[in-house]
């Protein structure tokens, strides 16, 4: 399973504190029981708590490319065989994980790269000299994702709502639509969620948030 969540700010002088990231990454632990990686930066901090299957040894996140990029990434690309195959011109891979795979192939060859993977996954890719923080979700909505713009214009996410209130950044306030929703629909209909100001990006969906 896994779980990722984050925090970026507009302002890269401001601090994401590694105490936020670390109560994020505790709201996440029943998604990956093995460990927890962190990541911080200039106005920005990423955290991945680990379900290790693929490359056990090697395979931790935040994973950091070729070009100095961060990925935080949840769920399986099945043709990253296929795709390492094809991307062993650029570089030696340091694992053998599908992560560094996904990460290779978005240095690559940006946000098109998404629609050449086969498979589940929510994942955050950022980009330190853009500023740039990309999200993305798989196809069938299978990996959840969900994401709440702060005061201060930066944004936060996290595989489960609890991550985005486990920073102390994000209210937990009740949305009445999302929870008519609930009682209707028996879940909130995407992007809506049962707490005002949490989103989902829906199925398939990009969010790119820059500087």
């Amino acid at each position: 399973m896994c779980g990722i969540a984050g925090i970026v700010r507009v302002d890269p002088a401001a601090p994401v504190p590694q105490d936020g990231l670390r109560r994020m990454a505790g709201a996440l632990r029943h998604r990956g029981p093995d460990g927890f990686g962190l990541a911080v930066g200039p106005g920005v901090g990423l955290v991945s708590t680990r379900l290790a299957i693929i490359d056990v040894p090697y395979g931790w996140q935040p994973q950091r490319g070729l070009e100095g990029s961060l990925l935080v990434y949840n769920g399986e690309v099945y043709n990253h065989v296929e795709l390492r195959a094809e991307l062993r011109g650029t570089g030696r891979f340091a694992t053998g994980s599908d992560t560094e795979v996904v990460l290779r192939l978005l240095e690559r060859e940006g946000t098109a790269a998404l629609h050449r993977f086969n498979g589940q996954f929510a994942l955050a890719w950022w980009e330190p000299h853009r500023r740039r923080l990309t999200l993305a979700r798989d196809r069938f909505g299978v990996r959840p994702l969900f994401y709440a713009e702060l005061p201060d214009g930066g944004l936060a996410f996290g595989s489960e709502a609890k991550a985005l209130f486990a920073s102390g950044e994000v209210a937990a306030r009740p949305d009445l639509r999302g929870i008519d929703d609930v009682f209707t629909l028996w879940a909130p209909h995407s992007p809506t969620t049962a707490f005002e100001g949490v989103r989902q990006l829906l199925p398939g969906g990009v969010l790119v948030w820059e500087d």
